[in-house]
This record gives C-alpha cells, structure tokens and sequence, in this order.
C-alpha cells in the first residue's frame, strides 16, 4: 500500500478537520453578502433598479458557467512544487478581499440605474476570484481522505465554519454597522455602515484564506497526483469535463442543487424584506436572527454526521430536506391567513426565531449531506475516466453556489416586480395589499422549486456499498 493510500484511509485528526473546515468561512462572509445585502443594498439604498440588480447577477452567473468548471480543471491539472490546489489559494487571497471591498463603496459619482454597469462589473471579479479559491481549497476533502463517513465528517466542518463566519459578519453588520443615525431612523440605509462593512469582510477574508491554506499546507506531499500531461485544447478540455461529468448521479444532485439554490437564493435574498417590511422587525432583532445561526449551526454539527451514519446519504438528505425547505416559508403564509402574532407583540419574536433556528439547522444538515454526495462521485467517475477530478466536482458545487445569487436573485427580482414593490420604501410606507400580493407569488416559488429539488435527488445511486466497491476496484479498498 502506497504512502498516498494509506494517508487517505487514515483516521482525519481534528486539527485538520478544523484547518480544512476554516476555508470555508471566507466564502461564508462573501455569500452572507451577496445573499442578503446585495439587492437591499443596490435597490433600496443605492437607488437601483430592482430588475437590473437581478440582471448583473444574471450575466455574472452565465461567466460562472464558463469559469467555474474551467478553475475546477486547471486546479485539477497543475503540477507545482505546492501540488495541484495551494497555488491558486495563496494567489486569490488578497485579490479576492480587495474586489469585497469595492462591492460595498461603488464610485461616488454614480447614482441610481447608472450603477448597473459597475454592478455587472465587480460581481463577474469578485465571483470569479472567490471561485478560484474555493473549488481548489473544498475539493481536498476528496484527496485528504477515502472514508465515506469521514467525508461527512469534514464537511460538517466546513459547513459549520461556513455557515458561522458568514453569520458572525451578519450579525456584526446589523448590530455595529448598519445602525441609526440622527439622520436616518432605520439602519439598514445606513450607507456609511456598508461601506464598512466592505473593509471589515475585505479583511477577514483575507485572513481566513491564507489561514487555511497555511493550516493544510502540510499536506500537500500526500495529495493525490494529477492526471498524465497530454496535449490539451479548449475541446480538449470540456470534452474532458464533460465526460467527467456525464453521469445519472451528477445530473441527480446538479439538477437538486440547482433547485434548492433556487429557491434558498430567493429565501435569503428576500429574507430582509420579510424581516423588515412584513414582521417589521428591528435592526436590533434581525441582528439575533443573524446569530441565531450560530446555533443551528452547531446542532447540524452534532446532528449531520449521525444522520450520514444511520440513514445513510441520500436518505438523510431527503428526509431533512422535506422538513427543513417546508418550514422556510411557513411564517409569511401564517401571516398572510392572520395566524401570527400581531407586529410589535412579544410573542411575534420568539416564535419567529425558534422557527428560524430548527429550520436553518436542518438546511445545513441537508448541505453537508449532498456535499458530501459530491465527493463519492470522485472515485466512480476515475474509475471511468482514469483521471482524479476533484476539482471539476467541486466546481460544480461552486457554481451551483453562485446559482443562488444569480437565479436566485433573478426569481427575488421578479417577485419584487410582479407584486409592484416600491424601490426605496420605508418601513411602513409599503401597502398591505402590495405585502399581501409579495407572499403571493413568494410561497408558491419556494416550495414548487423545493420540492423538484427533493425529486431530483431521488435518482442518485451512490450508496455507501458502491462507494466501497469503487474503492476496491481502484484498488483502495
């Protein structure tokens, strides 16, 4: 048995658990970002229309298509004194946190609709480098180790880390940042507090790249090899990618995943508006909401590697996942039949956030879970291939990542238009009527796109048995 083999049948130490699961928390503050403040931001603050917000991430989303797997293959291809994926982790870090920056203090001498062009701008470099680091930097679950509940394992790590980094910057934004002034009553037009917020997630990214790629650098002599070296063209290399890819189990989990970043990206891209202007929650208590995650983060820690144990993968994925995605939009359809509390009444907050913090937790449950789906896809498409592609797969991951803000932001978009959202509303300045016609068009989406999610899911085949068997016949068993 190789030194490689055996170093991947190894039991993963904490420690490394931990430096692989920090990564995450980079790509965690820039999608917490994008997720919930881009559209607020650009729409109700900046003045920009609602429909070309969701435009620019659109045409940002069809670079993503071209990139993301073309990142994933190079990543997968390089030969390095550093391997195959530190290079492009060290090389994204400072570029990725300046480009955060900037997507918070647009140029001073836009206003409104002129905004669109930089808008378009900064979304392709920012995803793009973001991509760069992270296809690289998540695909070593699949190289640091062969164990089916491992991979479960450290992805429950890097989802945890994910998940809390981007909610510690939220949490930190709405209670420190986006604050009243004299001047503005509502902190969420607090300008000031987002171009803030620009430097502080600017820097933690940084920080957190070069951590973990610092932290797993060690590993780097027992990671796998890439493939031969061919002679490679652009046909070459999508042919390549799609044979790869070519399988019922990817399509399975790329058709669920698109579904479900669907309808998340809807969810999280509105989550605001719900929170602002239907339950008229304070800055104050959107700022607990935003930690709430905290601890449904730390519940999925617990809860997802036991389910990935007992139930199995796809199972406990489907499962979580018809729990977690029909709760998400029970609290406006309660609302919408007057079954909430009233605004402004104390039970209204409590009821609100204990919904939240089970809901939230069983999503990440259900991420981990189909991520790490992702990862046994490896050993059956090298079995095939005779090529690693780690790096392909987790591109697809990425991508499926980006779909939230793009289509996801599209459908938000769509919503705010067809129920005549007023750009720039105030708290209480929105009718009932305009609210009412919001939940509308809000609930249906998110279930109807949920629920093709849990349908696609049904078709993937990996099991933990064929896992095994993959390995054997490679000769890993």
């Amino acid at each position: 048995m190789s030194e490689e083999v055996a170093a991947a049948k190894r039991p993963v130490s904490i420690w490394t658990k931990c430096t692989y699961g920090f990564g995450a928390a980079a790509y965690g503050i820039k999608n917490n970002g994008f997720d919930y403040f881009f559209l607020i931001f650009y729409s109700q603050v900046m003045g920009v229309s609602a429909y070309l917000v969701s435009l620019a991430l659109l045409i940002a989303l069809t670079f993503d298509a071209i990139s993301d797997p073309l990142i994933g293959y190079v990543s997968d291809n390089t030969r390095s004194r550093w391997g195959r994926r530190h290079p492009y982790m060290y090389a994204a870090a400072l570029p990725v946190a300046i480009g955060y920056f900037f997507v918070w203090n647009p140029p001073a001498n836009l206003t409104g609709d002129e905004l669109f062009p930089f808008i378009v701008g900064i979304s392709i470099v920012v995803r793009t480098l973001i991509t760069l680091y992270e296809i690289p930097s998540s695909a070593l679950v699949a190289e640091i180790t062969d164990d089916y509940d491992e991979r479960t394992s450290m992805l429950t790590y890097r989802s945890f880390f994910g998940w809390t980094g981007g909610t510690l910057m939220a949490t930190a934004t709405t209670l420190l940042l986006l604050v009243p002034t004299p001047e503005i009553s509502n902190g969420m037009f607090n300008v000031e507090g987002f171009n803030q917020m620009g430097l502080l997630g600017g820097s933690l990214i940084f920080i957190v790249v070069i951590g973990s790629a610092l932290g797993t650098h060690g590993f780097i002599p027992n990671l796998k090899e890439p493939p031969p070296r061919r002679q490679l063209s652009v046909k070459r290399i999508y042919l390549e990618i799609f044979e790869t890819l070519a399988t019922k189990s990817f399509l399975a989990l790329f058709l669920a995943a698109m579904c479900g970043a669907i309808g998340s990206g809807v969810a999280a891209t509105l989550s605001y508006y719900v929170y602002t202007f239907i339950f008229e929650f304070s800055s104050q208590q959107i700022g607990y909401i935003s930690i709430s995650v905290v601890l449904s983060a730390i519940i999925a820690f617990v809860v997802a590697p036991w389910i990935g144990r007992t139930l199995g993968k796809k199972r406990g994925a489907i499962l979580v996942g018809l729990f977690a995605f029909t709760i998400v939009p029970a609290p406006v359809i309660l609302w919408f039949f007057g079954l909430m509390p009233a605004n402004g009444s104390p039970e209204l907050f409590p009821l609100y956030l204990c919904i939240i913090i089970v809901d939230v937790s069983l999503i990440i449950t259900y991420q981990v879970m189909s991520g790490s789906m992702i990862a046994d896809l490896v050993e059956e498409a090298e079995l095939r291939t005779e090529r690693r592609s780690e790096g392909v797969f987790f591109a697809s991951v990425t991508f499926v990542r980006k779909i939230t803000q793009g289509l996801g932001a599209a459908f938000a978009g769509l919503i705010l238009t067809v129920s005549q959202f007023p750009a720039g509303a105030q708290p209480g300045e929105v009718s009932n009527e305009v609210l009412r016609d919001f939940v509308v068009v809000y609930a249906p989406t998110l279930l109807t796109v949920w629920m093709l999610m849990i349908l696609c899911l049904s078709m993937y085949t990996v099991d933990r048995t064929q896992h095994e068997e993959n390995l054997k016949a490679l000769g890993r068993g």
